[in-house]
């Protein structure tokens, strides 16, 4: 009998005792998965306890799905793919045995045997490459990004060298101006009403006309200048943007005189011209020299646009009172100054000199008095005049120096700031470092902290295509995290052509360079530029970066 015995099948739960219970564990919980001395089993929720044989069973008993780790009879439960040779990875239970090999699990273990195949050594292995290289751009960025760190603490030392010897500059220039105030104040009230008396000439009152009229002038040629700026954006993007082949003869004619008027090629012969520049014969160069030629031919006296620039401001602020002094210094006569009257003392004996200052003195006030020479009043207008002068350049220097210890306070409460140059000042190194990128047409520009523009390589206009604006902005990354320096926004740019202001997304990655990599326009006036930069390479942390194999 017991021969025949053997010969029947065994029965479905021996096999399916077989089955590995820890299949689809992760390493974390293995532990939890041992019988009680009872023969049973508590699911890991703690609610309930199954007969040991039921774990793995491809039947669910436990409320939180725990009983089958490494079938798919559970809703809403993960299987873990142990990955030998690569790294450990968890997929949901509803992807087990469903006859796809999934990527996560390289060792087929979420299949039946034999249906995928174990690549998990030549994944690993490819893996482990790539992660040494981008572990060695990382170590080589993190000590160029240690270097900027160490350039901050330097900067953090000069300017707090910078605040405390400002700080004693301004306590000593305080305490000029107000010995320079007290003499201005004194002198001026000697001379107060001879000033005025002056202050009604022809002259003076001309002077400050002039004055008035230039000033007047500046504002409205800014004006235009900016009117012109802004028409010349919107008809430079007409020209690049239109198309000739509609025929539409006032665009054309339009197009066709702001490149007359601006000294540009026509757009449809850029290419052409940019092909034939070391033939462009004498006709051109003859032009540049007459427009250079006219620019020079000036009247006597006018300013060039170049002086115009450079020193208008100069000659507005021009100090009229002082000039007015000194112009009644230049046309003292010199019977005045130079006559017998003012030199006889260098042929007088010693002994004489009191009488003759006395008599001097006696004289020069009837003199004034009948108008045949001026009066004493005049001297004590110019020493007014220079007293004022010296306490107006006292409290400039003043305030330059509380501008420049206010500034050097600002940079330093900004060096550290999170939401700036980093919690280490990592950032202030690159503080407006230009990255470019070119294009073939254009070549895109964004500098750190500053603006970003679009360049044409072939002639035409500057773009704008934001300012610095601010960091990741997203509600997901709080400042200071890593992913939170890894994208700069740049907003407010030069309008499109009926579209609206040109912005820009640039996101960073750790790199041994500040490189910009890539430039794509991904909806109308909207750009994402792509770099990389050693600040973001953090340093390598030995026992976090260690993958599970």
């Amino acid at each position: 009998m017991i021969p025949w015995l053997l010969l029947l099948p065994l029965p479905i739960p021996v096999v399916a005792g077989a089955v590995d219970k820890t299949f689809g564990v992760r390493p974390d919980l293995v532990s939890k998965y041992t019988s009680l001395k009872s023969g049973n089993w508590k699911c890991l929720d703690g609610s309930k306890e199954i007969p040991w044989a039921y774990v793995n069973d491809d039947s669910c008993d436990c409320p939180d799905g725990s009983d089958e780790p490494g079938t798919g009879a559970c809703p809403d439960t993960y299987f873990f793919c142990r990955n030998v040779g690569h790294i450990g990875a968890s997929i949901p239970s509803s992807r087990v045995k469903d006859g796809l090999c999934e990527p996560e699990c390289c060792d087929g273990s979420d299949e039946r045997p034999g249906v995928c195949k174990n690549v998990c050594k030549e994944i690993g292995e490819e893996y482990r490459q790539k992660r040494d290289a981008e572990r060695k751009i990382q170590k080589t960025g993190s000590k160029i990004r240690s270097s900027y760190i160490t350039f901050a603490h330097k900067e953090k030392k000069r300017l707090e060298a910078l605040i405390q010897s400002t700080a004693q500059e301004i306590e000593s220039q305080e305490k000029e101006v107000a010995r320079l105030k007290d003499i201005a104040d004194r002198t001026e009230s000697l001379s107060k009403a001879a000033l005025e008396h002056k202050k009604q000439s022809p002259l003076y009152r001309s002077l400050l006309e002039h004055s008035n009229a230039i000033k007047s002038l500046q504002r409205e040629h800014k004006k235009h200048l900016e009117r012109e700026k802004a028409l010349g954006e919107i008809l430079d993007t007409l020209r690049t943007g239109y198309n000739p082949n509609y025929q539409d003869m006032a665009v054309l004619e339009a197009v066709r005189g702001w490149e007359e008027l601006a000294g540009l090629p026509h757009i449809n012969d850029v290419n052409k011209a940019s092909s034939d520049s070391d033939d462009l014969g004498e006709d051109e160069g003859d032009e540049e020299n007459k427009e250079e030629t006219t620019e020079d031919v000036l009247d006597d006296g006018m300013w060039s646009a170049g002086k115009l620039d450079l020193e208008l401001d100069i000659l507005v602020a021009s100090d009229y009172v002082s000039l007015l002094l000194e112009h009644e210094d230049h046309i003292r006569t010199p019977a005045e100054e130079g006559s017998i009257l003012f030199d006889l003392t260098s042929y007088l004996p010693d002994n004489l000199i009191p009488q003759y200052e006395d008599f001097k003195d006696t004289l020069v006030s009837w003199l004034s008095k009948f108008g045949i020479i001026r009066a004493a009043d005049d001297s004590s207008a110019a020493d007014s005049s220079h007293a004022t002068q010296a306490h107006n350049a006292a409290q400039r220097e003043l305030q330059k120096l509380k501008t420049e210890n206010k500034k050097a306070g600002d940079d330093l409460a900004e060096l550290f700031n999170i939401h700036g140059f980093g919690a280490e000042g990592e950032w202030k190194k690159l503080d407006n470092t230009c990255l470019k990128k070119d294009t073939g047409d254009y070549t895109y520009e964004v500098c750190m902290f500053g603006e970003a523009r679009q360049i044409p390589n072939k002639g035409g206009s500057t773009f704008s295509l934001g300012k610095f604006d601010s960091w990741n902005p997203s509600e997901d990354v709080k400042p200071g995290e890593p992913a939170y320096y890894q994208k700069q926004v740049f907003k407010h740019g030069t309008r499109c052509w009926n579209g609206p202001e040109r912005n820009v997304v640039l996101l960073l990655t750790c790199g041994t360079e500040n490189a910009l990599l890539t430039v794509a326009e991904l909806e109308k006036c909207e750009y994402q530029f792509t770099g990389t930069t050693p600040a973001l390479c953090l340093p390598l942390d030995d026992n976090n970066s260690k993958d599970e194999l």
